[in-house]
């Protein structure tokens, strides 16, 4: 009977697990990448701390159990031992600490001349992509058909966040990062898409009554198809 429960533990316990990127979607991006493989750090050093944790509580459990009525070590400290587990957490937290702002710098680093720009302009209740050097602009809501972005495979594209009115936020899930558009603040993020796809959008922000519209579609093409479709714009 115990082996059954264990079995069945063992069994919803993985079940819960989506290896190997423990429930997270798959990036798109190479700036999502660096975002998912800092959560799979995180995740696994979680499961260790959380394995040594128990680990230490069953071996307490078992080891020290009263078996008679003799009183145990009634000893005030253990200087090596509290020194182990004071030092231990700061390491970690340290070392967690350390890889978080260099994946930081890395996914919030901006090129001195990115190959394409394109202004992303967040209103109540839609967006505007604005291709400044094309001379495109794509602009609507997400009522009935979301306005959509194209942005080129492989290529370093430069999004310039902007509102006129409140604030706002643009998410791509598929990318696994966000950034708000605030007023007065000039918010600037280099993405590089890496898989051709439609992924979803969406102001993750809220703003108002009418938020929900607020949705737009991201097609990543082969260079090719987009220099057609901007031709097609035109």
């Amino acid at each position: 009977m115990r082996q059954r429960v264990v079995l069945v533990a063992g069994a919803l316990l993985l079940a819960g697990c989506e290896l190997p990127s423990f429930g997270a979607p798959d990036a798109a991006s190479r700036e999502g990448s660096d975002v998912l493989t800092l959560w799979k750090g995180f995740f696994v050093a979680a499961m260790a701390v959380g394995a040594l944790v128990l680990g230490l509580i069953g071996y307490v459990a078992i080891r020290f159990r009263r078996r008679s009525d003799d009183i145990p070590s009634q000893k005030g400290e253990h200087i090596p031992l509290e020194i182990f587990y004071t030092v231990t957490p700061i390491l970690i937290v340290a070392i967690l600490f350390g890889f978080s702002v260099a994946a930081e710098q890395r996914i919030t680093r901006t090129s001195d001349h990115p190959p394409l720009t394109v202004n992303v302009t967040g209103f109540q209740w839609g967006w505007k992509f604005e291709y400044p050097n094309e001379k495109v602009t794509v602009l609507g809501t997400g009522e009935r058909e979301p306005p959509e972005l194209y942005l080129p495979v492989g290529q370093t594209v430069r999004l310039v966040l902007q509102t006129t009115d409140v604030n706002h936020s643009f998410w791509v899930p598929a990318f696994l990062q966000k950034r708000d558009l605030i007023q007065g603040v000039d918010n600037v993020i280099d993405i590089t898409p890496t898989q051709i796809g439609r992924y979803d959008g969406r102001c993750a922000e809220y703003c108002g009554l009418d938020h929900w519209r607020m949705d737009f579609i991201v097609n990543v093409v082969s260079k090719a198809d987009f220099d057609n479709w901007i031709r097609s714009q035109r």
